[in-house]
């Protein structure tokens, strides 16, 4: 009787992890995405990242409306509004606001595969030689000549001493004021207030200075925050961030002037004998004791 054998390999492949997944590989030639890292494990949302994949599969002029990829997903309007909100507030999903060539203006969306202030610097690569003319080899560059030190002894004037502060007095950087850090906690609580003012940092420190502005004239931060989210469009048909810079372009009037408060008078002592102290413009006697003899009493 034949012993039973079996084709199944008797160990795994040398390197192969011992454990988690092991990838099986298939090197494509077309139809695939390239998509990076950084967005594929983003934590959060798994809605996020699938919406995300889809949309950079996606041709140029293929429709990303919440309608339009409600019909590609299962999933329902909010979820898919949420993850457009999310791309957005990281930097890779982006509306801009354009005139068209019969003026009106309309809404270009635009997807990155890697957020502008994450752009890597593309390489440089050297241009290739000219076929008919043969590149003669770089020639060394010629060492800079010492320049010799002047022998004369500096001027005591004071014009010279203050020709040689004023460009350190302009390079101060106390001469540039800074944002008031409430600034910065009013604009991230706004979405607190409403749920579609969700800001990136990028937009909230062009915001910032605005704020600061505000605060100066006087206003409170609760002021500020109503200010910015009571009767906002619905849907809001720009990025918030351009709507709260526009409401925030013009600074409220100066506050009105107070009346001044009177100065307190003087404490006199009384004359009368009983030494007890009041307020008055002249020293006399209080109300208590008897006015002075020979004075004229009313009637």
């Amino acid at each position: 009787m034949a012993e039973p054998q079996s084709n199944a390999p008797l160990r795994a492949p040398a390197g192969a992890p011992t454990s988690g997944v092991i990838h099986v590989r298939t090197r494509l030639a077309g139809d695939f995405t390239v998509i990076a890292n950084a967005l594929l494990q983003r934590r959060g949302s798994a809605v996020t990242v699938g919406v995300a994949g889809y949309i950079l599969s996606l041709p140029d002029g293929a429709p990303v409306r919440i309608d339009a990829l409600c019909e590609h997903f299962t999933e329902g309007e909010i979820l898919i509004s949420r993850a457009l909100r999310e791309l957005e507030a990281d930097g890779y999903l982006e509306r801009r606001r354009e005139r068209g060539p019969s003026g009106r203006l309309r809404t270009r969306t635009f997807f990155h595969d890697v957020p502008p202030g994450d752009d890597p610097e593309p390489p440089r690569l050297p241009s290739p030689p000219h076929p008919r003319r043969s590149t003669p080899p770089p020639q060394p560059a010629p060492e800079p000549r010492p320049v010799p030190e002047p022998t004369h002894e500096p001027d005591p004037s004071p014009a010279a001493q203050t020709a040689t502060t004023e460009p350190q007095a302009a390079a101060d950087p106390a001469a540039h004021p800074a944002t008031d850090p409430r600034a910065a906690v009013i604009l991230a609580s706004l979405r607190i207030v409403d749920r579609r003012l969700i800001l990136s940092r990028r937009e909230a420190d062009r915001l910032a200075p605005a704020v600061t502005r505000w605060l100066e004239h006087g206003v409170s931060p609760e002021d500020i925050t109503t200010h910015l989210t009571t009767r906002l469009p619905d849907p809001l048909r720009a990025r918030p961030a351009r709507i709260l810079a526009y409401r925030l372009g013009e600074l409220p009037p100066p506050l009105p002037d107070r009346p001044a408060t009177p100065a307190a008078l003087p404490w006199q002592t009384c004359d009368g004998g009983c030494e007890r102290a009041f307020r008055a413009a002249e020293p006399g006697r209080c109300r208590d004791c008897p006015p002075v003899a020979g004075l004229a009493t009313a009637c």
